[in-house]
């Protein structure tokens, strides 16, 4: 009980270690911009995607304002502050203003979200994909049958979706997490997870649920 306790304790470290936030450079943070922000903002305030690419890009010029501040060498702000406003009146230029605007000055620099977050078991690296999905098999296939409502054939492609994304993940995981290589490859193996889940012919719910599963349940 120790030893699986201790299991699900590093898995949730290394998760979280993997969303750590690091200092991006200001073209990096508008590629993470793309990959987070941008669908949610577009959903939120009902903007287009071209508005969206106009708050990333005002975003971006705010973020290169802040660093020549840091390094003393801005001619025309002093503080961050002033940039700050400077970004609101280009926020309302895209008839975004009030709450609104503030907020999106308070998420200009989230470290990622969900499809830049790398999860991974470092217990599974000495098993092959067939033996994880193996055991996967022989300790979850009836409890996701059960939990999320869908029949063996779908159970039996939840637990290979997976098994391919933990030893995937692992592969991810030897990059450095000061690389933005490193996010770069999570995001493309997270929507190349979801394609696999899509096939699978679930639900939105029984997607989510399926993820959360295994989040929840380790070998």
């Amino acid at each position: 009980m120790k030893k699986k306790r201790w299991s699900i304790l590093a898995f949730c470290m290394i998760s979280i270690m993997a969303v750590n936030a690091q200092k991006w450079s200001p073209e990096e943070q508008l590629e993470l911009f793309g990959y987070c922000e941008k669908g949610i903002l577009m959903k939120e305030l009902g903007i287009s995607e071209e508005t969206a690419n106009k708050i990333g890009q005002i975003n971006y010029w705010a973020t290169l304002q802040k660093l020549k501040i840091e390094a003393n060498t801005n001619d025309t702000f002093a503080t961050a502050n002033e940039v700050n406003q400077e970004v609101l009146k280009k926020y309302k230029a895209l008839s975004i203003t009030g709450d609104k605007a503030k907020g999106l000055i308070s998420r200009m620099s989230l470290p990622g979200c969900a499809i830049t977050q790398l999860r991974f078991n470092k217990n599974y690296d000495t098993v092959t994909k067939v033996q994880l999905v193996a055991a996967y098999k022989t300790k979850f296939r009836k409890k996701i049958i059960d939990q999320l409502g869908v029949n063996g054939r779908q159970a039996d492609m939840i637990i290979e979706a997976e098994a391919w994304k933990q030893k995937e993940a692992l592969v991810v995981a030897q990059i450095a997490e000061t690389d933005f290589n490193r996010i770069r490859k999570t995001v493309q193996l997270n929507k190349e997870f979801d394609k696999k889940l899509i096939l699978i012919d679930l639900t939105e719910q029984q997607k989510n649920q399926a993820v959360e599963f295994f989040i929840q349940n380790q070998l």
